[in-house]
């Protein structure tokens, strides 16, 4: 299967994990399919994927009361747990986690149709963030000495965070100079460490 445009890499394995766990776990795809109908109907709500959470456990916790059968209520568990686990980081964003859930839904048929997938090893999902950091390592070359525009994000005592290239983020210990700087001030800095993969490790404030 290859990823589609509406969803960004990390996305998209996102949504295949959960389809692969969720067939692994032999959940029912009428039933995830329910849970993914009510946040299509109240997406457009205030806080529409953290209810989606609430929906999901109450559902879980009350299985028994509604009338749901133990395996019912075993599909009910695994789709929460696996939603929960995996869509956190979206939880905030109820388009971007309908978008997931509606292509977890069609991988999960994929997955069936296909036949046995066997035992997966955990998925390694890269954040947002981490992709967009990767994203800019692969695309610089960093040396030490070189000198960088930043923008000071934190100040805590003598520690100064700065950020660079929009994406990266450091701090650095500025005895001499922190109390006088402010957030938000551009700066220049420069790298005096790289890590092993190139990017840079440690940097000081040269003005």
């Amino acid at each position: 299967m290859q990823a589609t445009t509406d969803l960004t890499n990390t996305q998209w394995q996102v949504a295949d994990a959960i389809a692969r766990q969720l067939v692994l776990d032999q959940t029912d795809l009428n039933e995830f399919r329910k849970t993914i109908s009510y946040l299509r109907a109240y997406g457009d709500r205030p806080d529409a994927g953290k209810k989606y959470f609430d929906y999901l456990n109450a559902l879980t916790r009350n299985g028994d009361r509604i009338g749901h059968s133990k395996k019912t209520h075993g599909y009910l568990e695994s789709i929460t747990a696996i939603c929960q686990k995996y869509l956190e980081n979206y939880k905030d964003d109820a388009d971007t986690m309908l978008q997931i859930l509606g292509w977890a839904a069609r991988l999960m048929q994929y997955y069936k149709v296909a036949g046995p997938i066997g035992e997966i090893p955990e998925p390694t999902i890269q954040s947002e963030r981490e992709a967009e950091i990767q994203a800019v390592v692969t695309s610089q070359e960093f040396y030490e000495g070189q000198t960088l525009e930043a923008v000071i994000t934190g100040i805590k005592g003598n520690k100064v965070t700065y950020e660079m290239l929009g994406t990266l983020r450091l701090t650095a210990r500025e005895p001499k100079h922190a109390k006088d700087l402010s957030e938000g001030q551009i700066v220049t800095v420069e790298v005096t460490a790289l890590k092993p993969d190139g990017s840079p490790k440690n940097v000081k404030f040269t003005g």
